[in-house]
């Protein structure tokens, strides 16, 4: 017999604090996008309009010789990772993504720990190098919700959301909004930054920390920088969520997840240098999802211990 909605996981007062930090494109999904680029085959060759995955990307995006963005201009590389009038390509690449996976395609490493992490309601950041505003990179949540969770899994997914509000907020019985209400309450408490979106670069050139480092850093390491800032903006949310609700004596421990080396060295980096220092309670773990023939990537770096101090 089916449960009867609305149904309150209680149980979630008992289960560890865990958060998760994921990158998009070949973490999650594997995103038909292309790069625009140019490419030639040596350096007296003519250069050539050429389009690169993502994954192809990582690969070659330091092969200045050979591979650079169309004029030598980067916005004109990531037409196609950007917001439009018009345009609704990211949603569109996301089903598409969702629908070769329907067809049999096997899933990027990080696809069933992003369910998973929907289904128990945890709260989570979306870090990808994307331009798209934090609304566009939510609404592509949801129809990773709609198309890949069952009845059942939305409901215990609900059930869960409603057993934090209870626990955590306070809510009694007969408060709760509806199952959409509470969708938005949930989503609306999770972080999306695309890096290369102009909102949030102009968050980040308002920073001071960053001011600076921004000046004295070369163009290639911006990228690895502005994942820096939105890790760390995700963190000190998590830190004063736990604070304003009086959990902050739990144990918390924090996932990153991306499938390009050069962000996974970059963060991995960070944590042991700065955010590992400062959240000395927080455990971090960094997860390289490159290698494809490994089903959750290979876990690089966990530091920081199990108890949270001031701030």
């Amino acid at each position: 017999m089916r449960r009867q909605i609305p149904y309150i996981n209680e149980e979630v007062s008992n289960r560890d604090f865990k958060y998760y930090i994921f990158d998009w494109d070949d973490n999650i999904l594997h995103m038909p996008t292309r790069i625009k680029m140019e490419h030639r085959d040596t350096i007296d060759s003519p250069w050539k309009p050429v389009e690169v995955s993502t994954a192809t990307f990582a690969l070659v995006r330091a092969d200045e010789e050979h591979y650079r963005a169309p004029g030598g201009v980067w916005a004109d590389a990531f037409r196609n990772f950007e917001d439009a009038p018009g345009r609704d390509n990211f949603i569109e690449d996301t089903i598409a993504a969702l629908e070769k996976i329907e067809h049999g395609e096997k899933p990027s490493p990080s696809f069933y720990t992003f369910k998973k992490t929907l289904i128990e309601g945890r709260i989570f950041a979306i870090v990808t190098a994307r331009g798209h505003a934090p609304e566009t990179i939510e609404r592509a949540v949801r129809v990773f919700i709609k198309y890949v969770l069952t009845e059942e899994e939305r409901e215990t997914m609900m059930s869960n959301l409603r057993g934090y509000r209870q626990w955590i907020d306070g809510v009694g019985d007969g408060e709760f909004g509806t199952d959409a209400e509470e969708l938005d309450y949930y989503l609306g408490m999770c972080r999306y930054s695309a890096v290369t979106f102009e909102g949030f670069k102009e968050r980040m050139r308002a920073d001071p920390i960053y001011q600076e480092k921004l000046a004295v850093a070369p163009t290639a390491a911006k990228p690895e920088l502005a994942k820096e800032f939105a890790i760390r903006d995700f963190v000190e949310h998590i830190f004063h969520m736990l604070r304003r609700n009086g959990t902050s004596d739990r144990a918390v421990s924090i996932g990153f997840s991306d499938d390009d080396k050069g962000n996974v060295k970059c963060v991995s980096d960070y944590i042991r240098s700065e955010l590992s220092k400062r959240f000395e309670g927080i455990k971090f773990v960094v997860y390289d999802t490159s290698d494809s023939t490994l089903s959750k990537g290979r876990k690089v770096c966990v530091s920081g211990q199990l108890n949270l101090p001031g701030f």
